[in-house]
């Protein structure tokens, strides 16, 4: 099945600014179906959550439905979604519930590839508890996890290894079961930063080996928050600290205060999105059009990095390239020979294309690649972009290079 993109492109209103958004890997546009799922709670009836009248009924079903659809995303178990502000919140709360019990006699181990959001908070919780950190290394060159250094980080002292399902600096899908595998055999936990990969790819958490999977919803269409997934089995195993009133039940226990019920429901909308992008059978499980739709998406996505990257090497040695896994997402970072990428993107962004100059977050991976200044140009396409974007692109860099 082939995807159509204009009709597509039809759902976003952003689109007709005439900007061509590389920027995807940051944040993608949002579409009209999401954007009127959240007035549609707003503006109600709604209430906080309960059973005996319309409002209340509408909240709670919003809450329902998000971690079912979150579920079908994952491949996860609805009883174990619970909702997050940011992958970055999520992060630091759970690393204060698992790392009050960790002790000096402990390791934590985190990946050298991963968005800080995934290495800082287990490394300042890992230090309170006095706990040695240990580091998954990559290969700069290939952009490759190293499976050598992740069997010689992670042993019998080892509590959770800490990953990236993606980098979302260079596409990079590591061989994550790989690593649980080694977590698991050492009676490890394994907490997978799935934000860059779910965006882009089919994710089954149980396939993952992972334990917790966090994924953002504005990475893939919806608002800005996120969610994690895990089994509601061990969920129930961690402790949190919370107000004396409030329910001791999981998910719920892991979610502070009043929840955004509008915001759950533009995560619901968007996924149904998704879903319906493939070329199953409208009736058939969220699950298995979730499946069709990934197909859709990723020959849509392969055909246009493909694309970009054969015209990123007409431009010779004066482009490096650092996205370069056999295996990764439709990303490309790249630096230059005698030009500063600060510069490049303003250039572009003056010209309506939107991406950036930066280590976006990954802050040991851009250290680790030697990225000039800690910043490469990074450029991802969506499902909503064009060949004819990607050939604007190549055309601004070239008058980049050429001015």
């Amino acid at each position: 099945m082939a995807f159509d993109t204009a009709s597509f492109r039809a759902l976003f209103p952003s689109l007709d600014s005439g900007i061509a958004h590389f920027d995807g890997p940051g944040g993608t546009q949002t579409p009209l179906p999401v954007a009127e799922a959240i007035t549609r709670v707003l503006v109600g009836p709604l209430s906080n959550r309960g059973r005996a009248t319309a409002s209340e009924r509408n909240a709670d079903e919003a809450v329902v439905a998000f971690r079912e659809a979150v579920a079908g995303l994952t491949g996860g178990d609805p009883r174990g979604v619970v909702y997050g502000r940011s992958a970055t919140q999520l992060a630091y709360d759970f690393a204060r519930h698992l790392g009050r019990h960790w002790t000096a006699d402990d390791e934590v181990v985190v990946s050298r590839l991963d968005h800080d959001s995934n290495v800082r908070p287990w490394v300042q919780a890992a230090e309170r508890a006095g706990a040695q950190v240990r580091w998954i290394d990559f290969d700069p060159e290939t952009g490759e996890l190293d499976l050598d250094s992740a069997t010689a980080a992670i042993g019998p002292r080892t509590r959770l290894v800490a990953v990236t399902g993606a980098s979302n600096l260079i596409g990079t899908k590591p061989p994550v079961r790989s690593v649980a595998d080694l977590a698991h055999a050492a009676g490890a936990l394994v907490w997978v930063d799935g934000v860059h990969l779910a965006a882009h790819t089919f994710v089954d958490v149980r396939e993952l080996g992972a334990d917790f999977f966090v994924c953002s919803a504005y990475k893939f269409l919806g608002p800005h928050c996120s969610a994690l997934a895990a089994d509601p089995a061990l969920l129930e195993t961690i402790e949190v600290e919370k107000l004396a009133p409030s329910t001791d039940v999981v998910p719920e226990r892991f979610e502070y205060g009043t929840l955004p019920y509008e915001q759950m429901a533009g995560v619901t909308a968007a996924i149904d999105l998704l879903a319906s992008l493939g070329d199953a059978d409208a009736s058939a499980p969220r699950r298995e059009r979730l499946a069709s739709a990934f197909a859709v998406l990723h020959e849509h996505e392969a055909r246009l990095i493909e694309r970009l990257e054969a015209g990123l090497a007409t431009f010779g040695d004066r482009v490096v390239l650092h996205s370069r896994a056999a295996d990764r997402t439709p990303t490309q970072t790249i630096t230059f020979r005698d030009r500063s990428t600060a510069d490049a993107a303003r250039f572009l962004t003056e010209r309506d294309i939107a991406l950036g100059s930066s280590d976006f977050y990954a802050y040991e991976a851009a250290i680790r690649l030697g990225l000039p200044d800690s910043a490469g140009l990074r450029m991802g396409v969506a499902p909503y972009t064009t060949e004819d974007e990607v050939d604007r692109l190549l055309t601004g860099l070239r008058a980049f290079l050429e001015s």
